[in-house]
């Protein structure tokens, strides 16, 4: 008889996750050189987002002078759909798939990938599986993707109508923001990652949230100097919480960054996407900052404040969606996605979260009342 037998062994990785916050990145002495020099790879394929292609011609210019110029072996640049569509089909990840296969990359190659965070999700998405995982360098290119995903660990797409149903944890072995690539952003995505960066003050940073203040003006007109120190500011935040919180790839049940999304995450697929994910989280936070006031937690002029603070951006607080009992299974398809039981981050102040593990529809209702009258006066 075979006697049982139970072997254990403990190992763990180090990741050095590095973020660079630049302009004109691709220089002749620039953060993709140098990084590349260090990687030194086998292969370079560079993808490109739609939505830059067409906007930002005098940038996809510089990336091809440079790659033309490049010692290393480049595949032809790829242009690729972003935008929520790139996750919500396979034609993105197929494509990339397709082309690591054709020009031969191996796990010793990288992607570097320039777009909105969406298409960074699918193209991520595609590295992670080809031959177990290519190197990946993320350059995000819109405000929401420089102060949020795109310094993340996660890739992601779309299944089922649910977000991110399909998705991984796989650490770029860069990021570059270079905010040169803000310029071109048309008003809407301009202020559109406000929200996140408005999001993790609350969750993690008074002083940040003062710093949000002071610089409306200046965001408003679109000062990039300002929006780049606030996205800076917002991503760090961000990379400090995956490198100390002591759960970086999300296995306990609290999701702090997560504020305000289990509605905002429901709201885009109930919209077919014509809210950003921006825009949604602006009205997801809002209704958990009022969840928050009628629970006895926070104190309502401080969700008046935020909400102020939300529309100087011109991002939205209230949809006719949120009156569709559909909103509801927002919060257990949220459940679904932590894992065990329900925790959903509400607010007691400023950089004071708490975890509350129900929510009931009454609740939300009466928060939802609330903020309806308050957005039609």
């Amino acid at each position: 008889m075979i006697e049982p037998q139970k072997i254990n062994r403990t190992f763990s990785l180090t990741w050095n996750h590095q973020l660079f916050c630049t302009q004109h990145a691709f220089r002749k002495d620039g953060e993709v050189t140098n990084i590349l020099n260090e990687i030194n790879p086998t292969k370079l394929m560079v993808v490109v987002d739609s939505g830059i292609h067409s906007a930002n011609k005098e940038y996809v210019s510089t990336i091809t002078s440079w790659i033309e110029s490049s010692l290393i072996d480049c595949a032809p640049i790829q242009i690729v759909q972003g935008g929520e569509e790139a996750k919500t089909n396979d034609s993105v990840v197929e494509s990339i798939l397709d082309a690591i296969n054709e020009f031969g990359m191996c796990r010793k190659s990288v992607v570097l990938a320039v777009g909105g965070g969406a298409m960074l999700d699918a193209v991520g998405f595609a590295t992670s599986i080809a031959h177990r995982g290519l190197k990946l360098i993320r350059m995000p290119s819109t405000t929401l993707s420089t102060c949020d995903s795109g310094v993340g660990v996660k890739n992601g797409i779309n299944k089922f109508n649910k977000k991110n149903f399909i998705g991984v944890f796989d650490p770029p072995c860069a990021v570059i923001n270079d905010y040169e690539l803000l310029r071109s952003l048309d008003d809407r995505h301009w202020f559109s990652g406000m929200s996140e960066t408005i999001k993790v003050a609350l969750v993690k940073s008074p002083k940040l949230f003062e710093q949000i203040k002071r610089s409306t003006e200046k965001i408003q007109n679109r000062d990039l100097n300002t929006m780049a120190e606030l996205m800076t500011s917002s991503a760090k935040l961000h990379l400090t919480h995956i490198a100390e919180s002591g759960d970086p790839f999300e296995k306990l049940e609290a999701r702090p960054l997560d504020f305000g999304h289990w509605a905002a995450h429901k709201l885009e697929q109930m919209t077919k996407h014509e809210l950003t994910h921006g825009e949604a989280v602006s009205i997801g936070l809002a209704i958990d900052l009022q969840c928050s006031v009628e629970l006895g937690h926070l104190d309502q002029q401080v969700a008046d404040d935020v909400i102020a603070l939300l529309h100087e951006f011109n991002l939205p607080t209230m949809h006719p969606k949120v009156h569709d009992p559909e909103l509801f299974d927002g919060i257990e398809e949220f459940r679904e996605h932590l894992g065990g039981k329900l925790t959903i981050l509400l607010l007691q102040d400023i950089g004071q979260p708490v975890d509350v593990h129900e929510l009931h529809h009454a609740l939300v209702k009466q928060a939802i009342e609330h903020l309806t009258l308050q957005n039609n006066k």
